[in-house]
C-alpha cells in the first residue's frame, strides 16, 4: 500500500553537478547544483535560479564547466552548495582548490572534481514555471584513474555523489544492475 507524501520532487538519483564560471574579473565562481541534466546529446540543462552568483558568472561570461563530485571531494562540494557567492567574496578560495583555465572555453575547470564537462552558453529558458541554462558540450575531460581500459569513464572508480531528495542524503554510485538497451529484451 503506497502512502501519500503530499508534493515533494520525488526524482531519484540526483547528479551532484559542480557548475563554475568566471565573473567580470576573472574570478572563480562555483555552485553545487542538483537539478540539472543531459537534455541532448551535447547539451545540459541547468535549472537554477537567475539569482545565484554562479549564474550571473555564465550570463556574462557566456560559458562554464560542470563538474561531477565524487566522495572524496564531497565536502567541498556541499559546501558550495550552502555558501553563496552573493554573500561570501572568498568563496573558492576558501575551498584551497585549484582551477585551470579551459582551453576550449572562457571557464575554470576545477582540477579536484574527477570528470568535467566544458560548455558554451547556448540559450536560457525563461519562462513562468522554469529558469534554465542550456550549455553546448563542447569537450568532455576524466582523470585516468576513473578511465577503463577503453578510455570510458567506469562508473564504479568514480565514486560520484548522488543527492537524495528525500532525505537530504549523498550516496555514491557504482554498483552495476545490468545493461541497458538489454534487460528489457526477453519482454520484446
Amino acid at each position: 500500500m503506497k502512502k501519500n507524501l503530499g508534493t515533494i520532487p520525488a526524482v531519484y538519483p540526483m547528479p551532484v553537478l559542480m557548475v563554475a564560471a568566471y565573473d567580470e574579473n576573472g574570478k572563480v565562481g562555483v555552485m553545487n547544483a542538483a537539478w540539472g541534466s543531459i537534455c541532448a546529446r551535447d547539451k545540459i540543462a541547468l535549472f537554477i535560479s537567475e539569482g545565484h552568483k554562479t549564474t550571473q558568472n555564465v550570463l556574462q561570461s557566456k560559458a562554464f564547466t560542470v563538474s561531477l563530485a565524487d566522495r572524496a571531494h564531497m565536502d567541498v562540494a556541499d559546501f558550495v552548495g550552502i555558501a553563496t557567492g552573493n554573500k561570501m567574496a572568498d568563496k573558492f578560495e576558501r575551498t584551497g582548490y585549484h582551477a585551470v583555465k579551459s582551453e576550449n572555453v572562457n571557464a575554470p575547470i576545477i582540477d579536484e572534481f574527477p570528470v568535467v564537462m566544458e560548455c558554451e552558453l547556448c540559450e536560457v529558458v525563461d519562462t513562468e514555471n522554469m529558469y534554465a541554462i542550456v550549455g553546448r558540450i563542447v569537450n568532455v575531460q576524466a582523470d585516468e584513474n576513473v578511465l577503463d581500459e577503453n578510455d570510458k569513464v567506469a562508473v564504479e572508480k568514480l565514486d560520484a555523489l548522488i543527492f537524495d531528495q528525500f532525505r537530504h542524503g549523498y550516496y555514491v554510485t557504482g554498483e552495476k544492475a545490468g545493461m541497458a538497451w538489454d534487460a528489457g529484451k526477453g519482454l520484446m
